[in-house]
């Protein structure tokens, strides 16, 4: 009885992958420290898929450290989903979590959180041909715990010079949230009201509970939310983006 042979064929590549993949390997790996163009930062990025999150500030490349729970996620996800909410509520708006986000030939980050009004409807951002977000969102928020000198101080001015309108920072460790508003060129804390509810002036309705976000009461946070979205500024913000379209 014959016995059947077997060929076996080395696994097929696409056109070009095989010089695309050596091309990648000959760049040097981003680390911490390195001082590059953004078009340089963009390139060794792109060529690790296993990094998930680098950053360039003012020039020069910050590597993540590990995130956890109690300090990060949970209050990320608590920002991301007050801010879904009212997204879901308000028609013309995009929102973003941990995105790569051009503002000028120094600076690219991942905020943890953005909020901006949809070019098509005169916003300040707007997605590149190659598919970056670029520009300055109307609204960013940053989780601040080990990262937050970078966030309080390098970032802070960043986004005051590239003209975000709206900045808010949670210092985890601190139990502190700040909201600034740009004004004529500076950033100025937005203050809250007696029960310590902060009300956007870019987002009308965009109303924030601080007190109970920062003591991880998100059933009280959304509720508050939800006054903010039944307000007549609200009605007038979303008519207003109903008439750009």
């Amino acid at each position: 009885m014959s016995v059947p042979v077997v060929t076996t064929y080395p696994p097929m590549s696409a056109p070009g992958e095989a010089s695309i993949a050596a091309g990648r390997s000959a760049l040097p790996p981003l680390q911490s420290g390195d001082r590059l163009t953004r078009r340089e930062f963009e390139r060794r990025y792109e060529a690790m898929p296993s990094v998930k999150f680098a950053e360039l500030i003012e020039g020069v490349v910050f590597m993540s450290s590990p995130l956890f729970e109690a300090s990060h996620g949970e209050p990320h996800a608590h920002m991301l989903v007050w801010l879904g909410v009212y997204k879901a509520a308000t028609p013309g708006l995009r929102i973003a979590d941990n995105t790569s986000l051009r503002l000028d030939n120094d600076n690219e980050y991942q905020p943890d959180a953005i909020l901006r009004i949809d070019e098509r409807l005169g916003g300040r951002s707007r997605i590149a041909a190659d598919h970056y977000l670029e520009g300055a969102p109307e609204l960013i928020v940053e989780v601040a715990a080990s990262s937050a000198s970078v966030d309080l101080y390098d970032k802070f001015r960043v986004y005051r010079r590239v003209g975000v309108q709206e900045y808010i920072v949670w210092q985890v460790y601190e139990r502190r949230i700040d909201w600034w508003e740009l004004r004529e060129g500076e950033y100025a804390p937005l203050v809250g009201d007696e029960q310590g509810v902060v009300r956007s002036r870019v987002f009308p309705g965009l109303w924030l509970n601080i007190p109970a976000m920062l003591n991880d009461d998100l059933q009280a946070a959304l509720a508050t939310l939800q006054q903010g979205i039944a307000s007549p500024d609200h009605a007038a913000f979303v008519a207003r983006l109903s008439a750009a379209t």
